[in-house]
């Protein structure tokens, strides 16, 4: 079951040749869910290699570099003949501008576009094995992230032990491990958890987009296995970052160690660092001893499983 993230834009408000502005593309067995959309998305989106074929998109509030992509990607899908509908996800109060923005070219998608009104704490989307949430963060305007979020999985199935109780190779292996009583030729009845251990978490990816360090994203993100977080400054621009409502490495890294996450990507950097992001990741592994990285524009991260990816 694979869980993939590409890094379509890493860069704060202002474009760098190195750093596209926000953008995250995330494939889940083929389901295929874009985060955010800045200007230039659909081109990183054919540089990078993911296509166009996105089932669903998720804003984290109005600021144009996270929406501005929007037009340009609804025109190349219509004129690729698109036909599936699009549903954009997006915070409470922000529908009627992302609708005037689909629209403000003039252009009239031959597909359904639909907008999801989806407020902080509420369901974004009810997927196969996993599900979306809205959460609320800390910027100067209507913002949110979101957390993808998987179902537990089963247990591990314990062979040996079902063998031991009589119960044949075959079918009931399967039904015993999907929870289910059999009962043996001789009269004899198995239960699912003398064979099955105890359920297994599934992956947590948590996206914050733009957001002051804060207790709401700490709580979402806990044991996350990937949390990307606002790491737009490093600590000399600390009072900028405040100012702005946004968020340092270090600051971001606290965050991180507080939730116990796996992994951490610092994105959202300012053009300030437009050669070197070093001091930004470098203070984010001083608080946080976690995996902790600056990644590029067009980097792809497999999450695995918990337990060593089993």
């Amino acid at each position: 079951m694979s869980l993939r993230v590409t890094f379509l834009g890493t860069g704060g408000a202002v474009p760098t040749t190195e750093r596209a502005p926000s953008a995250l593309f995330v494939n889940r067995e083929g389901d295929r869910l874009l985060f955010d959309c800045a200007e230039g998305t659909q081109r990183q989106m054919m540089r990078f290699g993911t296509g166009f074929g996105i089932d669903h998109l998720f804003v984290s509030h109005l600021h144009g570099d996270h929406v501005l992509g929007i037009p340009g990607l609804i025109q190349t899908l219509d004129f690729n003949e698109r036909d599936e509908p699009l549903t954009i996800h997006c915070p409470p109060n922000t529908r009627s501008d992302l609708h005037d923005l689909v629209h403000a070219v003039g252009h009239d998608p031959g597909f359904h576009v639909a907008f999801d009104v989806v407020a902080p704490g509420e369901v974004a989307l009810d997927g196969d094995g996993y599900e979306i949430r809205a959460f609320e963060t800390d910027h100067h305007t209507r913002s949110q992230g979101y957390v993808l979020e998987e179902d537990d999985r089963p247990g591990r199935f314990d062979r040996p032990r079902a063998e031991e109780l009589g119960v044949p190779v075959g079918p009931k292996f399967g039904r015993l491990h999907e929870g289910e009583t059999v009962e043996l030729d001789d009269g004899t009845v198995v239960e699912p958890e003398q064979v099955v251990g105890p359920s297994r978490p599934g992956r947590k990816l948590v996206y914050t987009a733009d957001t002051r360090p804060s207790d709401r994203t700490v709580a979402v993100a806990e044991h996350a296995d990937l949390l990307v977080h606002d790491a737009t400054f490093a600590d000399e621009m600390a009072d900028r970052a405040r100012e702005t409502a946004h968020s340092t490495g270090r600051e971001a890294g606290r965050v991180a160690r507080r939730a116990g996450v796996t992994r951490l990507a610092l994105v959202h950097i300012s053009s300030r660092y437009a050669g070197d992001a070093s001091p930004i990741r470098r203070e984010a592994r001083e608080a946080f001893d976690g995996d902790c990285f600056v990644p590029d524009d067009g980097r792809l991260l497999e999450i695995p499983f918990p337990e060593n990816g089993t």
